[in-house]
């Protein structure tokens, strides 16, 4: 089954892309928290088409208000890597996943469905600061901001319309984006859930790490870690260099630690765009490959290669010099 209005450019915004069945980022309007949350509750509807959706409406309109610095006693977002942007990319990414994995015979309860979307929603939810926070950015929260997202979902529960048991669902969800967490030390409530975790593990790292402007966007992230004062790193471009292992770290996570799951992107794209592959590892591969043309062509300087979306540009803007190559 597929949406009609999918494939008609006609009313396709005129900042995105031509329509490729080869380009991730050319199927949905990623720039758009509304466009990503209809193509959410379309994904939803192929999973059941009867299921309720009111409550996820809620999460999602708290979410975009959070970010956007409308909730009483928060500020707006205010890193550039970890921002509203993700949070959508992961909340499509996790959707997607539960529809492969329900035509792959993975039956999830209308709960089940409703708690795996609004985990990717409130899984970053730590780095945003409070009104009364007045030093730095959310990006000093990198190293605890997952054990804050789950305290967040806890401490706003009665607005999510979440039951205690759920809270507690959630909460091990979330933990399953922690890089550092032992997933088999973790006592899920029930095997869908640790399923659901694992799945939010995946979409939360094949989101970013797809984005056609992921390694620009690295810049970014190395000025978070650089705030949070986590890792060694030289400076960007040294940064850069270290992602080049992360790749191959994330493939074994993707699949040993969360089993896989990453699978289910290919029963999707069949059914949702008729599409044969799993564009989102066709998509993290590309930005592999970039990465390491960029570091090894002593002929141009990196900087004259990440040119997508003026990103750079607005690094230097935001940090000025600090951070380049040394």
């Amino acid at each position: 089954m597929t949406d009609p209005s999918a494939t008609d450019t006609s009313s396709r915004p005129s900042h995105m892309r031509p329509f490729d069945k080869q380009q991730l980022s050319t199927l949905v309007d990623m720039e758009s928290p509304k466009a990503v949350h209809k193509e959410v509750l379309y994904t939803l509807g192929l999973v059941n088409p009867e299921l309720e959706t009111e409550q996820l409406d809620r999460v999602f309109r708290f979410t975009v208000d959070l970010y956007e610095g409308k909730l009483q006693d928060y500020k707006a977002c205010n890193t550039d890597y970890h921002n509203l942007r993700h949070i959508t990319d992961t909340y499509l990414a996790m959707a997607r996943l539960l529809h492969g994995a329900q035509l792959s015979d993975v039956n999830f309860s209308d709960r089940e469905i409703i708690l795996g979307v609004a985990s990717a929603l409130m899984h970053d939810t730590g780095m945003i600061q409070e009104s009364s926070d007045t030093e730095g950015t959310g990006a000093k929260y990198t190293q605890d901001h997952v054990r804050l997202s789950m305290d967040f979902v806890e401490k706003h529960a009665a607005s999510l319309l979440l039951e205690s048991q759920e809270v507690v669902d959630l909460r091990d969800m979330i933990l399953c984006t922690d890089l550092m967490a032992d997933l088999t030390a973790i006592d899920f409530s029930t095997e869908k859930i640790e399923l659901l975790g694992k799945m939010l593990g995946t979409a939360d790292l094949i989101a970013q790490m797809a984005d056609r402007t992921y390694i620009e966007k690295l810049l970014f992230l190395y000025h978070e870690f650089r705030e949070a004062q986590m890792g060694e790193f030289k400076n960007e471009v040294d940064f850069l260099h270290q992602t080049i292992n992360f790749f191959e770290i994330s493939a074994k996570r993707f699949d040993e630690t969360l089993n896989n799951t990453n699978r289910y992107m290919v029963p999707h794209f069949k059914a949702r765009w008729d599409i044969e592959e799993n564009l989102y590892i066709l998509s993290l591969e590309k930005q592999r490959a970039f990465l390491k043309k960029i570091l090894t062509d002593d002929k141009k300087s990196i900087y004259q290669e990440l040119k997508r979306d003026n990103i750079v540009d607005e690094v230097r803007r935001k940090f000025g010099e600090v951070g380049l190559e040394e």
